[in-house]
């Protein structure tokens, strides 16, 4: 039994994650229960009082979109029994991509997850390297945006690699990896990339020098890894440079990474 004033539940996407939470705060994963019907609804239910506390629900929206309507459907059930506070826990926030309209008539799929989060009745929201910063706008309640990088740099630091030079894989990354690149007191180097359509990188060319260097190449997210795999190509034909290490803070040859899909093979 829970006898602490917060309860931490867990939706199928993100379970070992909130067992591993669980751990650390010394605290009982929450009874949930999710009952699946032949045609592919399902239900959610606690099986445990939560009137009166602070609940904090673990669960990743990646694609299938059964993840998220799990979410929702679990922050319902916890307004309707009464919970003090709903705590979205998102450790990947699926439809990021989507944080724009960068052709006519296309929705913006991250700003409507946002509307959906507070329709169903979330008070705060917990995610981690966002694809794009401002997605955090799209909501009407507080959110709270760690990033990997507190974990990442330390252990880039402990490798001692000489001559390090840190590598975005696209212009839109450049931001993240110049933080680091800062951070590290190392130069930049960015990949210019053109896609095909979703999923397939058309070219690429370097904008630096990797020549007899330790690149290591920092991205958000590695969804069939066509990027990734490209740009270390790319730069071991371009120098070839001593070593090339991988690092999504959000989701690997290093990739520790905050945000893996890893949904097909590159093309």
């Amino acid at each position: 039994m829970n006898n602490k004033n917060y309860m931490v539940f867990s939706g199928t996407a993100t379970k070992y994650l909130a067992e591993k939470i669980c751990q650390s705060l010394g605290c009982p994963l929450g009874e949930l229960l999710i009952t699946k019907f032949s045609d592919g609804e399902f239900a959610v239910s606690y099986e445990e009082s939560i009137r009166g506390r602070d609940i904090f629900l673990v669960q990743s929206t990646f694609p299938n979109s059964d993840n998220l309507m799990e979410l929702l459907l679990m922050i319902d059930a916890a307004k309707r029994a009464s919970a003090r506070t709903i705590n979205a826990v998102i450790p990947y926030f699926g439809w990021a991509r989507q944080d724009r309209k960068d052709k006519p008539r296309v929705s913006i799929g991250a700003k409507l997850v946002a509307d959906l989060l507070s329709a169903a009745g979330v008070n705060r929201v917990i995610t981690m390297d966002l694809h794009a910063d401002q997605i955090q706008g799209f909501f009407d309640v507080p959110v709270d945006h760690l990033y990997a990088s507190n974990v990442i740099l330390p252990y880039l630091q402990s490798l001692k690699l000489e001559d390090m030079v840190i590598a975005s894989p696209d212009v839109g990354g450049s931001k993240r990896a110049n933080t680091y690149a800062k951070y590290l007191g190392c130069p930049l180097v960015l990949c210019n990339k053109t896609r095909a359509r979703a999923n397939v990188v058309a070219t690429m060319q370097i904008i630096g020098d990797v020549e007899g260097k330790n690149v290591v190449i920092i991205d958000d997210m590695v969804d069939t890894a066509g990027t990734i795999t490209k740009a270390a190509d790319i730069m071991k034909e371009a120098g070839p440079p001593a070593n090339v290490f991988r690092i999504q803070p959000s989701r690997r040859s290093y990739l520790p990474t905050p945000s893996p899909t890893l949904s097909g093979a590159p093309k």
